[in-house]
């Protein structure tokens, strides 16, 4: 009951959302923007002819394999970076000149070395998920308080026992928390992909719904399965900040 009570004011701000949209397609007597009905219907057009689970479903596989190469490369990177002050100066102005990069300017380059398959926004996934990991996880090594590597020397653990019982356990709350922004990037690069790349995904929906008779009722419903499945995997990501190993560093857990 207490998780439906806090859902309420969000619920009723969408629903006097959508009540604004209808009243004021309605009053101008819009011929291409749709109501919201119109968009429920294309929706459903969408789904019993099954091309809106094909779509959802390119998009999480591109989305879910460049993340995880994102994290696989980030994550030990990070750990290194932040452990070893050479590698960190070494390292460190190279990540710091390609992070602000628009992800969306690497488009262009993607396809000229991938072409415009599925290696193109996975590419693109990658290089939009990767600097994020690797700037938090490094940042998360930095602020370790010392008094857990002071405390583990005086005990005379090794340099091995000390990474893996001591840091890795530190930093993890700031792994996740790259993780969760690297994802959310990483969901946005892929949609924008695909409206220029491919032809498989909800980035695709968009523009060829568009491009195929102004159906802006497909528009609207990719609009908002986009923001409904960003939505889910937000939660996801935060379902792993309960983990016990990672909820210590946060002072407040919803």
């Amino acid at each position: 009951m207490s998780q439906a009570r806090q859902a309420l004011p969000s619920v009723a701000v969408i629903a006097l959302l959508i009540a604004v949209w209808w009243a004021v397609v309605v009053a101008t007597g819009s011929a291409i923007f749709p109501t919201p009905w119109q968009v429920v219907t294309g929706t459903v057009e969408l789904i019993e002819d099954g091309t809106l689970w094909e779509h959802i479903g390119a998009s999480l596989l591109r989305v879910t394999t460049g993340f995880l190469l994102a994290v696989a490369i980030a994550v030990p990177l990070g750990l290194w970076m932040g452990w070893v002050r050479g590698a960190f100066k070494t390292l460190n102005p190279i990540f710091q000149m390609l992070r602000p990069i628009s992800p969306i300017a690497w488009i262009p380059i993607a396809i000229l070395w991938f072409g415009v398959g599925n290696a193109s926004p996975i590419y693109l996934i990658f290089i939009s998920s990767v600097f994020p990991m690797i700037v938090q996880t490094t940042s998360g090594v930095h602020t370790i308080e010392r008094r857990y590597l002071w405390a583990a020397e005086n005990f005379g653990v090794t340099r091995s026992t000390l990474f893996s019982q001591v840091v890795i356990p530190a930093v993890l709350p700031q792994i996740i928390v790259g993780m969760r922004i690297g994802l959310g990037v990483a969901w946005l690069v892929v949609v924008a992909a695909e409206m220029i790349a491919l032809r498989s995904g909800l980035g695709y929906l968009i523009i060829d719904s568009r491009n195929a008779g102004n159906r802006y009722d497909l528009v609207i419903a990719g609009m908002i399965i986009i923001g409904l499945i960003g939505l889910m995997l937000d939660g996801v990501m935060r379902l792993l900040e309960g983990i016990p190993s990672v909820r210590w560093r946060y002072a407040h857990q919803d």
